[in-house]
C-alpha cells in the first residue's frame, strides 16, 4: 500500500484511490475556511469557493456548508455532513411534505430539499464560473454532505442532461429519495455514483424504506476493512453481527461508530494498491 501525496487530477472513472482522495476532501469542509483553502492549495488547486446559508427556525439544521475547489484539471465540491444522532432524530420525523425531484422525477426527503436548494443555485453558479477549460467534476460528501452531493449530482444532470458530473461519491449517506428518482439516479449515472457504507453504520439505514430509497450502487466495507460491491445476503448478516459484538460493553454504539468519517477513511486507506 501506498499512499499518494495528492490527488491524481486526472482520475477518471471509479478506483480506490480517487474515493480514498474524495473522502480527504469530504473531511475537509468539516474545517475552518483558511485551513480549507491552504489545503487545497496543497493539493494542488487554485481557486477556493464557500457556500454557507443559515437557515431559521424551526429548521433542524442551524446551516447548510460546501466549498468548491478547482484547479485547471478537476473541480471538487464536497458538502459537510452532521452528527449521526441529529440526523437519525431529524430524518426519523415523518411529519414534512416531500420536496419534488429534479425536472419533476420523484421527490425527495423535505429537509435534503431545503437544505440543498439553500446552497445549490451558488454551487451551479461557481460550477459555471470554475469550469474553464473542460474541467472534471465531482461531487462527495458525508452524512448529510452525501446526501446532498448525490442530490446536487441528480439535479445537475436532471435539470440539464449537458451537465453531467465526472462521478459522486458518498460516505455514510442516508436514504435521500424515493425509488422513482433513485432509479433515474442509477440510469444516469452508471458508473459515476459510488455510495460507501461502513458495516453498520447507522445514518444509511435512515430515513426508512419503503417511502425512501438507496441508489445502487454501493461499496460495502465489511468488519475488516475489506470493500465489497455488493453484501451477499447470509454474509452479511454474519459481518454486522460480528460488528455489533466487537464491543461487548456498548454494542449499541457500534452504528455510531461506524459513521465515523475517519473509519471511512481509514478503510479506504487498507485498500489502496
Amino acid at each position: 500500500m501506498t499512499v499518494p501525496e495528492t490527488i491524481d487530477q486526472a482520475a477518471r472513472g471509479y478506483s480506490t484511490t480517487l474515493a480514498y482522495w474524495l473522502a480527504r476532501a469530504s473531511q475537509l469542509v468539516y474545517q475552518d475556511e483558511a485551513e480549507v483553502v491552504a489545503q487545497a492549495q496543497a493539493w494542488g488547486f487554485d481557486r477556493v469557493r464557500h457556500h454557507l446559508s443559515r437557515h431559521e427556525p424551526p429548521f433542524p439544521l442551524e446551516d447548510t456548508q460546501a466549498y468548491t475547489m478547482a484547479s485547471d484539471r478537476m473541480i471538487i465540491t464536497a458538502f459537510r455532513g452532521t452528527e449521526a444522532d441529529q440526523i437519525k432524530d431529524w430524518l426519523s420525523d415523518a411529519t414534512t411534505p416531500p420536496w419534488p425531484g429534479p425536472a419533476g422525477t420523484g421527490f425527495v426527503h423535505y429537509g435534503f430539499g431545503e437544505a440543498l436548494d439553500s446552497v445549490l443555485p451558488e454551487v451551479r453558479n461557481t460550477l459555471v464560473e470554475f469550469r474553464d477549460n473542460g474541467q472534471s467534476v465531482w461531487f462527495t460528501g458525508h452524512s448529510l454532505g452525501g446526501a446532498l452531493a448525490m442530490l446536487a449530482g441528480a439535479y445537475t444532470y436532471l435539470e440539464d442532461p449537458r451537465q453531467l458530473p465526472d462521478g459522486v461519491y458518498t460516505y455514510g449517506q442516508p436514504r435521500t429519495c424515493d425509488p422513482l428518482l433513485a432509479a433515474a439516479v442509477d440510469e444516469s449515472f452508471q458508473q459515476r455514483m459510488y455510495r460507501f457504507v461502513n458495516n453498520n453504520d447507522i445514518v444509511p439505514q435512515v430515513p426508512p424504506e419503503p417511502p425512501y430509497a438507496h441508489v445502487e450502487a454501493l461499496r460495502y466495507i465489511d468488519t475488516k476493512g475489506k470493500i465489497h460491491e455488493s453484501v451477499p445476503f447470509l454474509g452479511g448478516l454474519a459481518d454486522q453481527a460480528a460488528g455489533l459484538t466487537s464491543d461487548p460493553f456498548a454494542p449499541a454504539s457500534d452504528g455510531i461508530r461506524d459513521h465515523s468519517l475517519d473509519a471511512y477513511v481509514a478503510a479506504l486507506e487498507k485498500n489502496l494498491p
